[in-house]
């Protein structure tokens, strides 16, 4: 009874592990009969074990699709048996994807991220008004307040002012303005004022909870 025993190590190898090793092995006796009619008898119940294997895979478009396209891969290939979709084929499935393209943006001023230029494009091309001067000012603070994340100290008013006209290829200039920019401590104040009273709130809850053994 000892000499029968399989190990793990001795077996071959599952191409599709989440679906066992008894329906490989059906899979496998599957492509060894000799006649066509009944591989495909075998082929259309192994198919339906396999999707009462993956009930989740209903929902998938083409969830039968799916199944016969797995079916030839566990295969290797070697199943001779008629498929109601085109088979795939072993050089599709280890054919590489092309590389993606990743934008290649490389912002002269980081701090203030990729939103903001993006922002800015858009502000240029509203009419002139009051909606388009609020938001000019909320831009304008928004790097003010990514400044200070930055840099962490106080920040002047013309600093921002020369970085927005830069940014805007000078079709927003505020240098002139009259009006300030919200304070830097307020600023950083609301920031803390957020981050604090989570981690306040956290600490006296697993304080007044803590329980002694």
């Amino acid at each position: 009874m000892i000499d029968n025993l399989e190990y793990n190590t001795e077996r071959e190898h599952l191409i599709i592990p989440e679906y066992g090793r008894h329906l490989q092995k059906m899979i496998n006796y599957a492509k060894t009969r000799e006649t066509k009619e009944e591989r495909n008898k075998l082929a259309k119940a192994i198919i339906s074990v396999m999707g009462n294997l993956q009930p989740h895979l209903r929902d998938v478009p083409d969830f039968q699709h799916k199944l016969w396209d797995q079916l030839f891969i566990m295969s290797d290939f070697e199943l001779d048996a008629d498929s109601p979709y085109p088979k795939p084929s072993r050089e599709e499935l280890s054919s590489r994807p092309d590389p993606l393209k990743y934008p290649q943006n490389h912002p002269k001023y980081r701090f203030y991220g990729n939103n903001i230029k993006t922002m800015i494009d858009v502000a240029t091309t509203w009419e002139e008004g009051k909606m388009k001067e609020a938001l000019i000012y909320t831009i304008a603070n928004h790097m003010k307040k990514s400044y200070l994340n930055w840099n962490k100290d106080s920040v002047e008013d013309n600093v921002i002012f020369d970085h927005l006209y830069e940014l805007s290829n000078g079709k927003i200039n505020l240098k002139n303005s009259e009006e300030d920019l919200s304070d830097s401590s307020s600023l950083m104040r609301t920031k803390s004022k957020y981050s604090n009273k989570g981690g306040k709130k956290s600490k006296k809850k697993y304080s007044n909870n803590r329980k002694r053994y």
